[in-house]
Parts: C-alpha cells; structure tokens; sequence
C-alpha cells in the first residue's frame, strides 16, 4: 500500500474527495449510457503542455539579480509544520505545507513549501532523533547513508566547526527550519499561479556538507557549470526568516520546473533521476519506473517512454552497437562536457553518485538526450590532485588536498551499514564497521550509472570525454576563471548579509582548492597531450 501511495501525485492525495465523487459520477454515467460510442476530438499538437499560467507576480526586482539585496520572509502554522514533520517521521513522504511567503517586498499567500533532499535529510533530527529512514532507503533492500536510524546524532555532524566536515550527511534539526532545505512552489495551492515565471525555487541546506556552511562552494560551482556552456541553473544570495526565528543568509536556486525546461534549447521533455531510483530495465509498464523518474513537463502529451527505450538499449546493447548508435540517442559531445566538469569540479555526487542527481532532457527535434548538472552542494571539496580518469568520492574539509586535514568524526560515531568514510579518516578506538563497510583509505561508496560506464570505457567516447576535459581545464582553472568566481560570489555572499569571516575562511579554503587543483592538472598527461 505504501508504495501505491508513493505513485499517486501530491494534488490527488489532497483532493481525493473530489476524485472519488467523480468516480461515482463516471460509473452513473457509465450504467446510464452503456455501450453508447464517444469519438473523442483532440486539438492540441501532440507536444504541447497543459499547463495554463493563470497569474505571473512580476515581483519588485529579478529574484536571480545578485547585484541587488534580497529578503525572503516565510511564515507558517506550528501545528501543520509539526504534522508535516510527523509525515515524514512516519513514512519519508514530503508533504507540502501551505505558508505565506514575502519576497523583497511582494507578499505571496498559500504556497506550498516541502522539505527537499534526502542525502541533505538523512542525518536531520527531531528531538535529538534521526528519522526512521535514511538517504536512498528503499525499503528493507534499501542502503541507508547518514547517523543510525532512529538514533541520536551529534550536533556538530557534518557541521562547520564540528570533527567530521565536509563527510556529513548530517547537523540539520527540525528546531531549525531556517537552516533546512526547501522547496517551493507558487502553484500547489494557487493552480496556474507563477513568480516571474516560475513554479518553483529552491532554499539550499546550510549543512556543512563539502565544508561550507554558506552554500559558497555550491554558488561558484554554478558559477563554473554556466561558463562551460552546459546548461546549469541562475542563483543568488538572500536573507532568509521563517516565523520568530532568527534571520539567517541561505543559498537560493533555480529549481528545474516546467519554466526552467522551456527555457533549454529546442522543444524537449525534462525528467527528474530521483534519488532512490535506478537506471535499469525494468520491463515496459511504465509505472514499474515511478521511483526512478519524474517527468517535468509536457505530462499530457509526453510520457517516460524515451527514457525507458533509452535504458533498455543501454542495457542490452553490445560494445560495438553501444560504439555506434549512442550518437543517435544521446548528444555525446555535450556529456563528455558534463563527464569532464564532474570530474573538475570534484561533484563525486552527479548521475553516479549516492544521491544520483541529474536531469535527463529529451530533445523531441533532434530526438537525443542531454544530461544535465543538479545539486553541486557537495561539489568543490576534496582531494585537488585527483586526476581526469579518477573516479571521485566524497572528500573531507573543503580545499583538502593530499596529506591535507580531513577531520574526525565526534566521538564515538558509528557510521550506519553501507557507509564509507574518507580516505584519512581514524575511527574512534574499538569502532567495527559493519559488513560492506569501509576498509582503509576507502571513500563514500559510488553508486555507478551504467550509460556514464560504458560511455568513458569506450575507447573512442574516452577520446571525446578527454578533448573536453582538456578543453574546460583551460577554459575554467587556466584562464583563472576559477578563481575570479570565488573572489566575485564571496563578495556577493557578504553583501547579502552572510557573516564575513565565516565568508572569509571559506573563500580562503576555495581559493587553496583552486590553486592546488589548477597546478595539479596542469602536469597531468590529458591536459599536456598534444
């Protein structure tokens, strides 16, 4: 039953009684008219979307200006916020939350705000409780990544300031929802209803998680997705409160919604890779890939059949048919960027990380796939030397570079089973990992994705991976593009009221990455062939 559940859309679930009152219409009619024939007429092209916007607040100034200050002010009733968080105690579903929300200046009433992530939400506590379930549970099968379910979880976990910074899945609380991550959405109680054309935008966590707790490193990676030309998301710095708390500077992005996939190139459908999903074939009823992919937009007149042909030929195709119909399928040119900025930018969490976060675009033109980047608070943290043909892993303090301090976790953590820890890492004495567990020198385990497998094992998609390495490395850490958006997004997050030191140790950190990172490469035989 839980999983059916899981299937139904948000909007049924909240208006359920007005779907079964049709249902009771419907099976009226259905004994009325009997076998009677309808002829149903359509007239809208097949690619069009239903979607019908309604009202656009035009809003004071540009949300993504990061040239001007902003405020965002939310305000709910405890008694639902205590209900949602009952919810997810219950069962992880992430039930929205009507609030009101001013945005510098414009207030907008009813929106539904959710909570949003899971590998972020592993390690939140609730009275000093973790969550029955963990990051990517899928239920008794599922690994779980994050502090013991239902156990307690140090304060400092995953925090600035804590032992285990930049490892963490953890230092959220439900006492702190300014520091939580959210989602919101304009339309979920409004239908139609858009802020300068959007749907939705995303509160980033302020967690720790790849060593900042300002969501700098997170910021700048964007920064570096937009200037390599791949498609990647707008975001700015802005004043955060929510009820009495106290005011707090959090991350705000561009949430991949229907505006957002309106705006790629071409007329496309957008799928979300959730995290609990999978990239495998599962047959071709299409509702056996609910918990794997979302669709985004174009839900009446596009289905998730190009996805599931696109993974079922992934599967089956041999090397050689692998070699030569990828081309027809996905745009090879573009992944082998998005493969590279991975790699440079030290995500170790993209499409083959535990958190699987990744866009797929279907291109209904061309008929290809791009990949696009989602979710870079991990990113720019790590070991600086490692190489084009490495596989990443989750590192330790931001700009850690080799023999660099990684940190400790509290004392006596014990990591859940399915957890790994950075390479460095000293256990607390008398700690026995559980089975599958780390062994020395091992790193957060990798999930793998069987399309970016095969595409860098190819000898010759390894040469068009490598070109685009080389290239990017130029273009992003050579030119010193790199380290122009650390000193420009530092100085943005300061004047959107962040605390300057906090700011300065990180940009500080930033900038040690950077460096070690563009003399490390500069040696590396990918970037010097000629």
């Amino acid at each position: 039953m839980r999983r059916l559940k899981h299937r139904l859309p948000v909007r049924l679930r909240h208006h359920w009684k007005v779907v079964a009152a049709c249902g009771i219409f419907f099976a009226v009619l259905v004994g009325l008219v009997g076998t009677s024939r309808v002829a149903p007429i359509v007239t809208s092209d097949e690619r069009a979307d239903a979607d019908v916007v309604v009202q656009d607040i035009p809003g004071t100034v540009d949300l993504f200006d990061t040239s001007r200050p902003h405020e965002l002010t939310l305000s709910y009733s405890p008694v639902d916020y205590e209900r949602m968080l009952d919810q997810y105690w219950e069962d992880g579903d992430k039930e929205y939350l009507e609030a009101d929300l001013v945005v510098d200046g414009t207030r907008i009433d009813s929106v539904g705000i959710r909570l949003k992530g899971n590998s972020t939400l592993s390690g939140m506590t609730r009275d000093g409780q973790t969550a029955p379930r963990g990051f990517g549970d899928r239920g008794e099968e599922g690994v779980r990544v994050g502090p013991p379910a239902g156990g307690a979880a140090p304060r400092d976990f995953g925090q600035a300031g804590g032992g285990f910074r930049g490892g963490g899945m953890g230092g959220l609380r439900a006492e702190e929802p300014e520091n939580l991550p959210w989602l919101v959405s304009f339309d979920e109680y409004v239908e139609g209803r858009r802020y300068q054309g959007r749907t939705e935008i995303a509160v980033r966590p302020a967690t720790g998680m790849g060593g900042s707790t300002t969501g700098l490193n997170e910021a700048v990676a964007l920064s570096l997705v937009a200037a390599s030309g791949e498609p990647s998301q707008r975001y700015t710095f802005s004043t955060f409160t929510v009820n009495d708390r106290p005011t707090v500077t959090r991350l705000v992005v561009e949430h991949p919604d229907r505006t957002y996939a309106d705006s790629l190139p071409g007329d496309g459908v957008l799928y979300k890779s959730q995290a609990s999903g999978q990239f495998a074939d599962q047959g071709d009823d299409q509702t056996d890939y609910q918990d794997d992919f979302e669709q985004v937009n174009k839900k009446g007149s596009q289905d998730l059949r190009p996805v599931i042909e696109l993974i079922q030929w992934v599967g089956s195709a041999s090397d050689a048919e692998f070699a030569a119909g990828l081309a027809d399928r996905v745009d090879t040119a573009s992944f082998a960027r998005y493969a590279a900025l991975q790699n440079l930018l030290l995500n170790f969490d993209d499409m083959s990380g535990p958190g699987s976060n990744y866009y797929l675009y279907y291109n209904l033109d061309t008929r290809k796939f791009t990949v696009i980047t989602w979710d870079l608070n991990l990113a720019m943290s790590g070991d600086a030397t490692q190489g084009p043909n490495d596989a990443g892993r989750m590192g330790g303090f931001l700009g850690a570079g080799p023999g660099g301090d990684r940190g400790q976790p509290p004392e006596g953590f014990e990591p859940p089973e399915g957890f790994q820890l950075p390479e460095g890492f000293e256990p607390p004495e008398g700690f026995q990992p559980p089975d599958g567990g780390p062994g020395p020198g091992g790193g957060m385990r990798m999930r793998g994705h069987q399309l970016k497998e095969r595409f860098l094992a190819d000898p010759e998609f390894k040469k068009v991976y490598e070109n685009a390495y080389r290239d990017l490395y130029q273009r992003l850490y050579a030119s010193g593009a790199a380290a122009t958006a650390v000193e420009q997004t530092s100085a943005i997050l300061k004047a959107a009221g962040a605390n300057a030191s906090t700011v300065d140790s990180e940009a500080a950190a930033l900038r040690t990455l950077v460096d070690s990172r563009t003399k490390s490469l500069a040696t590396d035989e990918v970037i010097t062939r000629k």
